[in-house]
């Protein structure tokens, strides 16, 4: 396997003794989903609407996981969009045995139209592309130049195309950046022998410290699988950024920023209210989320999608336009069908029946039907009022008019 990166033997390594993540593996599809892995969701969120598809089969969409590791990204991948090519890549051995076997317990392979799971460096990966998605969660921020391998995923996009990236934020790792250079100036290592001495660092610290009280109310939770404590305290190679590093990070692979995965979390309304809440949605955007990035220091990553060029989002405020819609229903729901559901982010959402009746009218009516031409006995406008409510819950994802 080439080695393109300086920090990929010794990663590479790492992830071998500590295979990541520490999921279990399980007979059958993975549990619940996430909507970020739904090409059809995720596309319809950026950009408000998705393209038809064609005779009715699902949209053969082109996908890389880009630094895969035990393969749950890659098995939702599969599950989720069925009839994609999918290609997963990873440098460590040892991870990519887990998510072989993760996929075959899963049957991954017979969802989708391809699947390759491959020992490959995401820098290394010329010819493969073009992507309509590329899925990297948690990978460029351990690469010694991840610049670099921006850029790379950026030439396997394929224009339109969305990259879905997770990164560390400075602010919410403040105390585990204390904690990683603890256990790297007394020199505890990244094997066997660092697992004992980084968990007996949290048990041997007063109850009152701060980087042991963070631990304990933070992450204890989220660490206890090795994997997942070693992967956070004695990783050899990390970077993260603030919002700034990250627009310039974003900018230097001559990339659109399309918008956080995570909104509710820059969304001002989480933590302010009244005159204050007013006065910070009265700024551009990108200063709200500098005033988030500072009100909240617990905002431990940044997770968001990047285009290739410009896109051209839909916001479907015309009711003409959105009656001469069609539409489907976002697959990433719990509970269908029922008036009670869970939302994409598996929050409790209550469809009412008007909802309902339109979503079950949409999916008894034949494929690419226009939402105007539902036969629910409504008007033009409560028809459209109903349409733009689903849209708003993220329930109906609108489809555009097929071209004449």
């Amino acid at each position: 396997m080439p080695t393109s990166d300086a920090a990929t033997p010794v990663v590479s390594a790492f992830y071998d003794r500590f295979p990541y993540p520490g999921d279990p593996l399980q007979d059958g599809p993975p549990p619940g989903y996430n909507w970020r892995w739904c090409i059809d969701s995720a596309s319809a969120f950026v950009v408000g609407s998705l393209v038809p598809r064609l005779e009715a089969k699902p949209r053969p969409w082109r996908i890389l996981d880009a630094g895969c590791g035990t393969g749950v990204s890659t098995d939702y991948l599969a599950h989720l969009n069925p009839g994609a090519e999918i290609l997963a890549v990873d440098i460590s051995a040892g991870a990519l045995d887990l998510a072989r076997e993760r996929c075959r317990r899963s049957e991954a392979s017979a969802q989708v139209s391809e699947l390759r799971i491959e020992q490959r460096s995401l820098l290394d990966l010329e010819g493969e592309g073009p992507f309509d998605y590329i899925n990297s969660v948690g990978v460029l921020h351990h690469l010694r130049e991840p610049a670099a391998g921006l850029r790379a995923l950026a030439a396997l996009l394929k224009p339109g195309g969305l990259l879905h990236l997770f990164l560390y934020a400075d602010g919410g790792r403040w105390e585990i950046h204390r904690s990683q250079r603890v256990l790297t100036e007394l020199g505890v290592g990244s094997g066997a022998e660092g697992l004992r001495l980084g968990r007996e660092l949290f048990s041997s610290l007063p109850p009152s410290n701060r980087l042991r009280r963070h631990h304990e109310q933070r992450w204890a939770i989220d660490t206890a699988a090795d994997a997942n404590f070693a992967d956070m305290y004695l990783h050899p190679q990390e970077t993260s950024y603030n919002l700034q590093r990250l627009m310039a990070f974003v900018a230097s692979a001559d990339l659109q920023f399309a918008g956080f995965s995570n909104p509710e979390v820059w969304n001002p309304a989480r933590l302010l209210s009244g005159e204050l809440l007013e006065r910070a949605q009265a700024l551009p955007l990108e200063r709200q989320w500098a005033l988030i990035e500072d009100l909240d220091p617990d905002i431990s990553h940044f997770e968001f999608f990047l285009s290739k060029g410009p896109l051209g989002c839909t916001s479907w405020q015309s009711d003409a336009d959105l009656l001469a819609a069609a539409g489907e229903r976002n697959r990433c729901l719990w509970g269908w069908p029922g008036v009670a559901l869970l939302d994409a982010d598996m929050a409790p959402l209550d469809l009412g029946a008007d909802g309902l009746a339109l979503m079950k009218g949409l999916e008894a009516a034949p494929a690419g039907t226009a939402l105007g031409a539902l036969d629910l006995g409504w008007s033009a406008g409560h028809q459209a009022a109903v349409a733009r409510r689903l849209v708003e819950q993220r329930v109906l994802l609108p489809v555009l008019p097929a071209a004449a």
